[in-house]
């Protein structure tokens, strides 16, 4: 017998194939644990049983109308139970959910919704004066919108407009219960698109699949050390990489979602005080807001929290009054194109015997891969090859995983280049210490090369934080006729601080070598994503006309 023997006459079948999607997990805990609590929103309460029945509803509706295989459904959201739900029903007709972005223009709106193909839209009235505009924009009337009417949004006038011919109640009522929903016939359909939030030109359109979202999920209940039944805080926009997939986390383990439509120092510490809030996520903003926030708006309690924080790599010095607030922090690391975060910072028990300042020292770094994260490595930007385990040696991010997109939609050449050489080109630099673990220290776009020298702008970030007048810290190239470039900080100071350009660069000296220390400091407001990064392509126009 020719070829592999255990390939003939055992085959695919029924009995033991199954495609992978996360639509399974909402659909085993509505049967084990049904009137378990799944959502709490203010006075809303959902349990497993009800949510399901919404969302099923929600598929039901949207087939009725035309909705099926390949069709876009778009949704414009906070962090609301409607937005939770989509995650759900959309797929389960076999359509691709297209969250986005709720802090976008209505250009860059217009441009999604016509890209993306979108064939429904469900919009929150909160944003109705930015989705109107992007409507008219778009110029698609046969465009089916919907509109959430949330009486727990903190309208300002102009705001809450209705802008579809029915609410999104109107359109589950529109829906059976008993809609005959099914997996993806194949795991690799599409699920949900997202895109980038990009720093110039177009934002691309990233594609995840059934499969993808499937093992991420997973990988996260494995990674984060996640037990059955948590209590989470959804403080990670739902919008940005698909709330980092634990919509699919929480419905596997039969979770607690407690939805945060406003992430403030205020919201996290009361959510945590009355509901128990056991996990939650977000950009290192957030961590800022706690350490930052006034005695008034503190909370004592009495329980652990787990926090899992991505974005611009969060200083030793936040992650370290953090902790001493009682929030155990982990590090992870992802990019839209990975579905969200594929390496974390993994603890070894012995490091609990460290100095806290070391240990804090330790999670500010990115780490090893997630359990379901195949390769990821650092290779030199010349010649392609590993980079040596010494800390120093700095080089590309590089990933293999069933958790890298299918690709960036109707961009074929923009994902040839992603994927050259057999590996998604993540853009970020970084160095790996021994025992392997993987320290980002800038943006390919982001080193400053200063008289020939290599600078981490996020090395001297880290510096700067330590700084106790300061609470948020970027640091960019500033065009310089003597070195090409030189360091140039942008400083927000905490509430009634203050600060000179002259302490502050005294205080990096301390640290760094001089080349390496601000020769300029701007004092203000950064610019920020509605996830919490800040816009450094914005700081880098500023510092090239100073």
């Amino acid at each position: 017998m020719a070829g592999d023997p255990y390939e003939h006459g055992l085959d695919k079948a029924a009995a033991n194939y199954v495609p992978l999607s996360p639509l399974s997990f909402i659909a085993r805990t509505k049967d084990v644990f049904p009137d378990h609590p799944a959502i709490i929103y203010g006075p809303r309460r959902y349990s497993w049983a009800q949510v399901y029945e919404r969302t099923v509803r929600l598929a039901g509706a949207l087939a009725k109308r035309g909705i099926g295989l390949g069709d876009t459904v778009a949704v414009i959201a906070a962090n609301t139970p409607e937005l939770f739900e989509a995650h759900f029903g959309v797929p389960m007709c076999g359509a691709v959910l297209n969250t986005i972005n709720t802090r976008l223009d209505a250009d860059t709106i217009a441009y999604i919704l016509e890209h993306g193909d979108a064939k429904v839209l469900i919009t929150d009235s909160q944003f109705s004066p930015t989705v109107a505009d992007a409507l008219e924009r778009l110029g698609k009337p046969d465009l089916t919108v919907i509109d959430i009417v949330d009486d727990q949004a903190a309208l300002k006038p102009g705001e809450g407009a209705r802008l579809g011919s029915l609410t999104y109640e109107e359109l589950l009522a529109e829906g059976e219960p008993g809609y005959p929903w099914r997996l993806p016939e194949d795991e690799w359909q599409a699920l949900s698109l997202n895109y980038t939030s990009g720093t110039s030109g177009r934002p691309k359109g990233v594609v995840y699949h059934h499969r993808g979202s499937y093992l991420m999920s997973l990988g996260t209940v494995v990674g984060w050390g996640l037990p059955n039944h948590p209590t989470y805080l959804y403080t990670v926009p739902m919008f940005h990489c698909n709330g980092w997939g634990h919509a699919w986390t929480m419905a596997a383990l039969a979770g607690t979602v407690v939805c945060c439509r406003y992430v403030t120092a205020k919201n996290i510490f009361d959510a945590v005080a009355d509901h128990g809030i056991t996990h939650f996520g977000g950009a290192p903003v957030v961590l800022g807001l706690l350490i930052n926030a006034p005695e008034a708006e503190r909370r004592s309690f009495d329980h652990p929290v787990k926090v899992i924080t991505a974005g611009a790599p969060p200083p030793s010095a936040v992650l370290e009054k953090t902790q001493a607030l009682g929030f155990e922090v982990m590090q992870v690391y992802g990019l839209t194109e990975t579905y969200g975060h594929v390496v974390h910072c993994a603890w070894h028990e012995e490091w609990n015997e460290l100095p806290f300042p070391q240990q804090a020292e330790i999670k500010a770094r990115q780490g090893v891969r997630f359990p379901i994260t195949e390769e990821v490595t650092v290779i030199d930007t010349v010649s392609g090859e590993a980079v040596p385990h010494d800390g120093e040696a700095m080089g590309e991010i590089v990933i293999r995983s069933n958790t890298v997109m299918k690709g960036y939609y109707k961009q074929a050449e923009a994902t040839a280049e992603a994927f050259a050489g057999g590996w998604f080109h993540s853009g970020d630099l970084a160095v790996v210490h021994p025992g392997g673990y993987i320290e980002i220290k800038d943006r390919l776009k982001d080193v400053i090369i200063s008289g020939g020298e290599n600078i981490s702008s996020i090395e001297i970030e880290s510096v700067l934080y330590k700084h106790p007048s300061v609470a948020a810290a970027a640091v960019v190239a500033k065009p310089d006729e003597k070195w090409g470039e030189t360091p140039c900080a942008f400083l927000e100071l905490k509430d009634g601080c203050a600060a000179s350009q002259d302490e502050i660069v005294a205080f990096c000296r301390e640290s760094l070598a001089g080349f390496k220390a601000p020769k300029l400091v701007v004092f203000g407001e950064l610019p920020k994503t509605s996830t919490g990064k800040i816009q450094k392509f914005l700081l880098r126009q500023t510092a090239r006309a100073l």
